[in-house]
């Protein structure tokens, strides 16, 4: 009897732990992360009687998570990888809004411009067209100060990002530190601490990415993808922020190790500090540098134009717009007290990139600062041959040392800097500095075309000349001369040229002198209405009108391509999910079932139970008898 009472004994108290667990599971069926557990059960040890062996009920054996290790590194790995494509895709979507909203774009301003250039073309002495186009230039160049501004914004809040996101990382690692001290310890991990380490370790990989490593004593060490260790046993590594090298104002990831912060290689990093990192180096900063580049070649290309032009009070037109140099940071490691100074010297080499250059062995190397690649330099630096990459023009001040380096961004700040120069609409050179003009005793077919400017600041370009034929193909300039000419070749003097349609006689006389201050000559204005569409970019194949084009493309083409892959990684990640909850989720209908059969089977122990308390009242009662 005292067997039976045993075997239902241990029945009910092991289908009673049966039923806790049971109700376990139920209690978490939302807790993300939770592994449904199961409890193994064993025959106790028989009793030998003799003739037999008699059995003496069961026992609980293990109580364990029902996980598929593949499954859940699966879900590990997907969830860093949406992590970070959807990081990329929100705030490359954002850019991309920025870049084509006409509210916050630069294509309506741009064409509003160009399109007071045309009409100041068609009507060069009115003042309100002058007026209306020197708003338009103003409007213009804030527009590009905004879009700068937007772009400093956005790269604030990729660092506001990675202080947080660095936070959050040391928070989880070092939970995850914990348990593992806590799991090794134990002689049999509870399965609760093995899925609360789990969910740490999948939302520290949705932060930083990267790969898990068990090893012995049921620890999880925890890397980046460049191998980094973020944890390792019951050791947790701290990732912190430091200033750029280079940029002060921008933070770049480094872990701490022996008292020193060692850099993070940006491409080794997942999760939504990937995607931040990505974002500002894939797509803000190309972008940035390619708004720059548009704003240094209008700068630029519309202030030689202008040049070219005379104002309403005579003078020769200045600059129309002001533009930043090139900038040109020397890294804060760097032992030497040498300085570069950067200016444009042909704006179709200018790509945008960013380099490094690097002094080394007595000479300048250069590579692209975003991929590595090799970039040519020639020159030594002196102000007599300054160093040239990329269309960016350097010279040195001071002495550099060995392996100090610079980071040159031909264009990254230049649409901040962009500013009109004037302020008075008489101060446009809308007219031609210069006609000419054939008396009307000319006795040849030779008409003249309006005159061009070859080179604006040549000393005798304002100084009136005449142009005598002594026969078909032969002409002097104020009695010098005589120049060789045949159909179809200019006619050249100080700094200007003109071409004849028709053929001269001997003795026609052309005469080239200024216009004058009050002109209503348009000439100059109609040069600067086609300005953004010659081609001054990629060595002279891409206008700046096309520019602007493949900035607005290429940024959107950017959101668009995160947007589909965080999409269909979504469509990966919800697969993984399902995949790893098809094996540990839990199942209402599963543990309903489980419960009652369960239920059950403790009303029976107990009832083994109470047949062995009859047989020993009925016992005791025979024995009072």
């Amino acid at each position: 009897m005292a067997d039976v009472l045993s075997t239902g004994t241990s029945a009910l108290i092991a289908f009673q732990r049966a039923l806790t667990t049971v109700g376990h599971n139920v209690a978490n069926v939302n807790t993300a992360g939770y592994s449904r557990q199961r409890i193994d059960f064993e025959a106790r040890s028989p009793a030998d009687v003799g003739v037999g062996y008699i059995g003496r009920g069961t026992q609980i054996v293990d109580i364990r998570r029902v996980v598929d290790d593949l499954a859940n590194a699966r879900l590990v790995d997907s969830g860093g990888e949406l992590a970070r494509l959807q990081q990329l895709s929100s705030l490359s979507g954002r850019l991309d809004g920025l870049m084509s909203d006409p509210a916050t774009g630069i294509a309506g301003l741009w064409s509003g411009f160009f399109d007071s250039v045309s009409a100041l073309s068609a009507n060069a002495a009115a003042p309100a067209q002058r007026q209306n186009m020197l708003g338009q230039a103003n409007a213009l160049a804030s527009r590009f100060q905004q879009m700068q501004g937007q772009f400093d914004r956005l790269s604030r809040e990729v660092d506001g990002g990675l202080v947080a996101g660095a936070d959050e990382v040391n928070r989880l690692a070092d939970g995850i530190a914990r348990l593992n001290a806590e799991i090794g310890r134990a002689a049999q991990a509870a399965p609760d601490l093995l899925d609360r380490r789990d969910r740490l370790v999948g939302e520290l990989v949705s932060y930083a990415g990267g790969s898990t490593v068990q090893q012995d004593g049921a620890a999880i060490n925890v890397f980046t993808a460049g191998g980094q260790a973020l944890v390792v046993g019951s050791n947790a590594s701290t990732l912190t922020v430091v200033a750029d090298p280079y940029r002060p104002e921008r933070l770049q990831l480094a872990l701490q190790a022996q008292g020193q912060a060692v850099r993070i290689d940006e491409r080794a990093l997942g999760g939504r500090i990937g995607g931040l990192l990505e974002f500002r180096s894939q797509v803000l900063d190309p972008a940035q540098g390619e708004l720059g580049r548009i704003a240094l070649a209008l700068g630029q290309g519309f202030n030689a134009g202008h040049a070219q032009g005379m104002d309403q009070y005579g003078a020769m037109g200045g600059a129309f717009f002001n533009l930043p140099a090139p900038a040109a940071n020397a890294h804060a490691g760097n032992a030497g007290d040498g300085q570069l100074s950067a200016s444009v010297a042909d704006i179709g080499a200018v790509d945008g990139r960013n380099l490094v250059l690097q002094w080394r062995d007595g000479a300048w190397t250069a590579h692209d600062a975003a991929t590595g690649a090799a970039v040519t330099v020639t020159g030594t630096g002196d102000s007599a041959d300054p160093l040239q990459v990329a269309g960016i023009a350097l010279v040195l001040a001071g002495t550099p040392a060995q392996n100090d380096r610079f980071l040159l961004q031909p264009t990254a700040q230049v649409a901040g800097g962009l500013s009109v120069a004037i302020t008075d609409p008489a101060r446009i050179a809308a007219a031609s500095p210069l006609k000419v003009e054939a008396p009307l005793d000319n006795l040849g077919t030779a008409r003249p075309s309006p005159v061009r400017i070859d080179d604006a600041a040549d000393a005798g370009l304002l100084v009136p000349a005449t142009i005598e034929f002594l026969d078909g193909d032969q002409y002097t300039i104020d009695g010098n001369g005589p120049y060789a000419w045949t159909p179809g070749t200019p006619v050249s003097g100080s700094g200007w040229s003109f071409t004849l349609d028709g053929v001269p006689a001997a003795g026609d006389r052309f005469t080239v002198g200024p216009v004058g201050a009050g002109s209503s000559d348009n000439g100059n204005a109609r040069l600067l209405a086609d300005f953004d569409d010659l081609r001054t970019l990629d060595g002279g194949s891409l206008s700046l009108n096309g520019a602007i084009s493949g900035l607005t493309t290429s940024v959107g083409s950017a959101a668009r391509q995160s947007g589909y892959a965080a999409e269909a990684q979504g469509v990966l990640h919800g697969q993984a999910q399902a995949a790893r909850d098809a094996v540990s989720g839990v199942n209402l209908d599963e543990e309903a079932a489980d419960m009652l059969r369960l239920q059950q089977a403790y009303q029976a122990a107990a009832q083994i139970i109470s047949t062995a308390d009859t047989l020993f009242q009925t016992l005791l009662g025979s024995i009072r008898r």
